[in-house]
């Protein structure tokens, strides 16, 4: 085997071993060793074409069948998964919706593999306090749904929800004041009272 097949196949292996199913370029050089990023970059664009990877976005390389949830929080960073998406898993929204919902620093809608995943702007300081996110070890960064509940509201104050029953209430007004903001406490005294 010539030396480059096998720094081929030394590169796919170890990401392979990996846990995570979602690799940036820089991943895949700290993961590897590599330092010379245009010859990895040439690599796993080799990969790509002979499908031991995919390329679901520019400077983002997958695994065959990879975590859509994990895509959706390696796209923009640092971003988490929240609203509708987490409520619809919680039995707190009813409505059908096949988003991906999250949670970043801007506001964007994409497609990826006939997949829509919509971003939601909110502000920095919201953004990257870490209460009521579960954070697992695929990088996947996920709302608990008090936390999604909180979000929604504040950023979509006429929402409506068809079951609050699954929702910690004190754990809801616990995570509540890293908003600061009045106008939230009011909706959620009015829709979720003490």
């Amino acid at each position: 085997m010539f030396s480059s097949q096998k720094e081929n196949s030394k590169l796919v292996l170890a990401i392979y071993k990996d846990v995570r199913t979602i690799f940036r370029l820089n991943d895949i050089a700290m993961l590897t060793g590599e330092t010379n990023s245009q010859s990895l970059s040439k690599k796993l664009n080799y990969h790509v074409r002979t499908g031991k990877l995919q390329n679901p976005r520019k400077g983002v390389y997958a695994k065959p069948a990879y975590n859509m949830e994990e895509l959706a929080c390696t796209i923009y960073t640092p971003s988490y998964i929240s609203l509708e998406y987490v409520l619809q898993k919680a039995g707190i929204v009813f409505q059908f919706d096949s988003r991906i919902s999250v949670v970043s620093y801007l506001s964007r809608s994409i497609e990826v593999e006939d997949r829509t995943y919509v971003f939601r702007k909110i502000k920095g300081e919201i953004l990257v306090n870490t209460t009521g996110i579960i954070r697992q070890n695929n990088q996947v960064n996920i709302a608990t749904a008090e936390r999604a509940f909180l979000d929604l509201l504040y950023l979509n104050a006429d929402y409506y929800f068809d079951n609050l029953n699954p929702l910690n209430k004190d754990l809801v007004y616990k995570i509540l004041p890293l908003y600061q903001s009045k106008t939230l406490f009011i909706r959620v005294n009015k829709i979720l009272p003490k």
